[in-house]
C-alpha cells in the first residue's frame, strides 16, 4: 500500500468513524439500539450499493472475536460488584442449563417447522440463544430498573458468550455423528472453570501492581487496566479456556477495586468499547450480501418467534423459578434477552468450518437480529412499565476517583455535584469528615474557590477532598451517606455502605443522579489563600462531632 492509498483509507476510516457517531446520537434520540445504524451503514458501505468488496468469514471471525473481548473488558469494568454478587447462581444458571434449553428448543422449533437437518438446526439454536452484551449493556443501563433484574440480565450476558461459542465449535464439525453430551458437558465445564480461574487471578495480580506502582503519567493507568483485560482473555484461549470469560471477570474485578483513576479508566474503556462495537456492527454490515436476504425472512422470523416466545421464557422460568423471582421479572428478563452481534459473529464460525448451508445461516441470524432488535428495543422501556418492573427516582451511589499523592502518603478524591443532590445546600462542616480529612478546592462555574466551614456546597461543584489511605474508605463511606440522604444521613439510619442493599431503603423523593468524576492532578493542588481559613477548615473537620464519621 502506497502512502497516498494509506491517506485515502485513514481519511475514509475517519469519516465513517464520525458518521458511526452521529448515528450513535441519532440512535438514541430515537430509542433504538445503536447497532442497527452501525449494521445499516455496514451495509450501505457494501458491494451492493457502494461497492465495497469484503466476503473473508476467516478475518470477520478474528476481528469479530477480538471485538467482543474488548467489549466484555469493559462490560466488565463498569459492572458493579455489589449489584450482581448475590445472583452469580442465577446468572450461572441462565449462562448455561438456560443456554442449553434455549438451544434445544431452538433447534426443535427450526427442525419441525423449517425442515432443517438437526447439525443446522443445533447450530442455529446455539448461535441465537446467547444475549449479547452490547446491547444489554446499553439499553438496560438507561433504564431506572430494580438492581436485581438488570444486575442478572447484565451478568447473564457476561457470562453466556463461553458456553454459547463452545457449543457452536462443537455443532460446526464436519462429522456426522455429534459428540456424545457428556464430552460436551466435560468440554464446557473445564473451558468455564478455567477461564473462570485465570481471569480472577489476572484480575488480582493486576490490582495488587496497580495499587502500589505509582505510573509516571494518569493514562497509563487506563491502558494498564484495558491490556490487564486482554491478557487474561489471550491466556485463557491459550490455555484452552474461554477467553470470554476470563476477559470480563478480569474487568469485574478491576473493575470494583480501590484503584487510581477509576473514572478515566472506566471513561477510557468506554471509548474503546464503543470503537469495538462501531468496527465491528460495520464489518458485520459489510459481510452479508443484501440481496440474498429476502429469502431469509421467512426463517428467520419463525425462528425469532420460536426463540422469543418459547425457548426463552421456558429458560428463564427453568432457571429461576427457585430464587424468589416473580413472574413479572422473569416476563422483563425474557424480553430483555436481546441479540446483537454476538450471534452474527458466532454464524461465521460455521462457514469458517465448511459446514454445508452455513451461508445461509448467517442471513437468518443477520435478518432476526435486525428485525427482533427493532421489537425488543424499543419496546423494553414500555414493558418494563406495563410489568410494573421500574423503580423511578431510584438513588444511585456516588463515582468517587482516588490519584495517589505518592510524597504526601495521601490521596485526592474528586466528585461532582449532581442536578437534584441532597448534597446541595450542605454546608461543609456538616459533612462531618473523619480526621484526617478536608475539603480542598471547589470549583464553581469555572471558578475556583477554598472553602470555609460555613460554605455551601451547590449543584454543579466538583469538589477536592484530601484524605488518608487509612480513612479512605470511611470518607467515601460518609459522602455515600450524606448523598444518599442528606445532612442528617446518620440519624436516619444511612452509614453509606457500598452495598445499598444493607442501608435502609431510599425514597425517591431523595434520588439522585450518579455523580461523576474528573481526573484529578497528580499531585496535591498547592494552598491559594492565607493560613488562617485553612486553619478553620481543619479545625472544623477534624474535631469530633456527635453523629460524625461513616
Amino acid at each position: 500500500m502506497s502512502l497516498q492509498q494509506l491517506y485515502v483509507v485513514l481519511l475514509a476510516g475517519g469519516i465513517v468513524l464520525l458518521a458511526c457517531i452521529a448515528a450513535a446520537r441519532t440512535a438514541s434520540r430515537l430509542g433504538l439500539p445503536s447497532l442497527l445504524l452501525f449494521l445499516a451503514l455496514g451495509v450501505l458501505l457494501g458491494e451492493d450499493v457502494l461497492g465495497i468488496h469484503f466476503d473473508d468469514a476467516q478475518l470477520a471471525q478474528t476481528l469479530g472475536t477480538t471485538a467482543l473481548a474488548i467489549i466484555l473488558i469493559e462490560g466488565g469494568l463498569s459492572t458493579k460488584w455489589t449489584d450482581i454478587r448475590r445472583l452469580l447462581l442465577p446468572s450461572a444458571l441462565l449462562a448455561t442449563v438456560g443456554v442449553a434449553i434455549s438451544v434445544l428448543l431452538t433447534a426443535a422449533g427450526a427442525h419441525l417447522l423449517l425442515g432443517m437437518n438437526w447439525q443446522l438446526a443445533l447450530l442455529l439454536g446455539a448461535i441465537v440463544s446467547s444475549t449479547d452484551a452490547a446491547a444489554v449493556f446499553s439499553v438496560l443501563r438507561a433504564l431506572p430498573l430494580p438492581r436485581r433484574a438488570a444486575g442478572m440480565v447484565e451478568a447473564e450476558s457476561g457470562f453466556n458468550d463461553a458456553p454459547t461459542v463452545i457449543l457452536v465449535l462443537v455443532f460446526s464439525t464436519a462429522a456426522a455423528d455429534l459428540p456424545d453430551p457428556a464430552v460436551i458437558a466435560a468440554k464446557i465445564t473445564y473451558q468455564l472453570a478455567a477461564g473462570a480461574a485465570i481471569g480472577l487471578l489476572i484480575g488480582r495480580a493486576g490490582t495488587l501492581a496497580l495499587r502500589y506502582v505509582a505510573l509516571p503519567a494518569t493514562g497509563l493507568y487506563p491502558l494498564a487496566t484495558v491490556g490487564l483485560g486482554i491478557i487474561a482473555f489471550a491466556a485463557a484461549g491459550a490455555a484452552n479456556a474461554s477467553g470470554f470469560l476470563a476477559a470480563y471477570l478480569a474487568g469485574i474485578v478491576l473493575g470494583n477495586a480501590a484503584l487510581p483513576h477509576r473514572a478515566a479508566t472506566r471513561s477510557f474503556a468506554e471509548g474503546i468499547g464503543w470503537l469495538a462495537q462501531i468496527g465491528l456492527f460495520v464489518m458485520l454490515g459489510l459481510l452479508v450480501s443484501p440481496s440474498e436476504l429476502p429469502a431469509a425472512l421467512l426463517p428467520a422470523v419463525v425462528v425469532g418467534l420460536v426463540l422469543l416466545l418459547l425457548a426463552r421464557p421456558a429458560s428463564v422460568a427453568a432457571c429461576l423459578t427457585g430464587f424468589r423471582t416473580g413472574w413479572r421479572q422473569q416476563a422483563f428478563i425474557s424480553w430483555a434477552g436481546l441479540r446483537g452481534a454476538v450471534p452474527v459473529v458466532l454464524a461465521t464460525f460455521p462457514i469458517v468450518a465448511a459446514v454445508p448451508g452455513s451461508e445461509q445461516l448467517l442471513n437468518i441470524v443477520f435478518v432476526l437480529v435486525v428485525i427482533f432488535t427493532l421489537i425488543q428495543g424499543p419496546t423494553l422501556p414500555l414493558i418494563a412499565r406495563m410489568l410494573r418492573v421500574t423503580q423511578p427516582g431510584q438513588t444511585r451511589d456516588v463515582d468517587i476517583e482516588a490519584a495517589p499523592l505518592d510524597i504526601l502518603d495521601a490521596d485526592l478524591l474528586t466528585l461532582t455535584i449532581p442536578p437534584g443532590s441532597r448534597l446541595h445546600g450542605v454546608e461543609i462542616f456538616e459533612l462531618r469528615l473523619p480526621a484526617p480529612s478536608m475539603v480542598t478546592l471547589i470549583v464553581r462555574d469555572g471558578d475556583t474557590l477554598v472553602p470555609k466551614p460555613d460554605t455551601r456546597l451547590q449543584e454543579g461543584d466538583d469538589v477536592l477532598v484530601v484524605t488518608t489511605p487509612a480513612t479512605r474508605a470511611r470518607v467515601e463511606r460518609r459522602l455515600r451517606a450524606v448523598g444518599r440522604r442528606g445532612r442528617l444521613a446518620h440519624w436516619h439510619g444511612e452509614h453509606g455502605d457500598p452495598d445499598p442493599h444493607t442501608s435502609h431503603t431510599n425514597s425517591a423523593k431523595g434520588a439522585t443522579e450518579p455523580w461523576t468524576s474528573r481526573t484529578p492532578p497528580s499531585r496535591a493542588p498547592e494552598p491559594s489563600t492565607p493560613a488562617t481559613p485553612g486553619k478553620e477548615i481543619t479545625s472544623a473537620l477534624s474535631s469530633p462531632t456527635p453523629g460524625s464519621g461513616p
